[in-house]
């Protein structure tokens, strides 16, 4: 116990943990030739490319162990550049597994994060319910009544008016 009963003395507070720079061994080294070197310059320096194609590409850059002033460690480039070392790591690994375009490019989603109401069988009785009468009381179909008469009628189990507003969207001709 440490003075008048108190609780030890500690070289840092309970609310917060010590921070230190940690080095982790750089698993994924990058080495550009002078032809991808300039692409990635080019790329960095184009401001009209996505910002994160040019932090991606200024990455790979200061990365580079060809680099006349040396390699960056990971942390210096994540300070440098404002981005977690995390994703140093990411681009760094993507680069030397799949290639200096996947590094620069966004990964593409394996699936859509809405699924289309189904198939084809669906949305052609969509285009019957829009072109049959408006239920009583209503002058004309609304998203909503599309979509709980989709859902009534079971020919799907949940959907969307915006869902519904996608799938008639398609469609070249209007509807009545």
């Amino acid at each position: 116990m440490g003075a008048g009963g108190m609780l030890p003395a500690f070289p840092f507070s309970w609310h917060r943990r010590p921070t230190m720079a940690i080095s982790i061994p750089n698993q994924y080294p990058v080495c550009l030739d002078s032809e991808q070197r300039q692409r990635l310059e080019d790329a960095a320096r184009n401001g009209r490319a996505p910002a994160k194609r040019i932090t991606h590409a200024r990455v790979l850059l200061l990365s580079d162990r060809n680099r006349a002033e040396g390699p960056l460690t990971r942390n210096q480039i994540a300070e440098a550049l404002g981005i977690h070392v995390n994703t140093v790591d990411r681009i760094r690994k993507r680069f030397v597994l799949e290639g200096e375009q996947p590094a620069l490019d966004r990964k593409p989603r394996a699936e859509p994060p809405v699924a289309p109401i189904s198939d084809g069988r669906a949305e052609a009785m969509l285009i019957a319910i829009c072109c049959s009468a408006a239920p009583e009381g209503r002058t004309h179909w609304t998203m909503q009544l599309l979509a709980g008469e989709m859902m009534k009628r079971r020919i799907v189990t949940q959907v969307s008016a915006e869902t519904i507003r996608r799938a008639l969207k398609k469609r070249t001709t209007t509807v009545a």
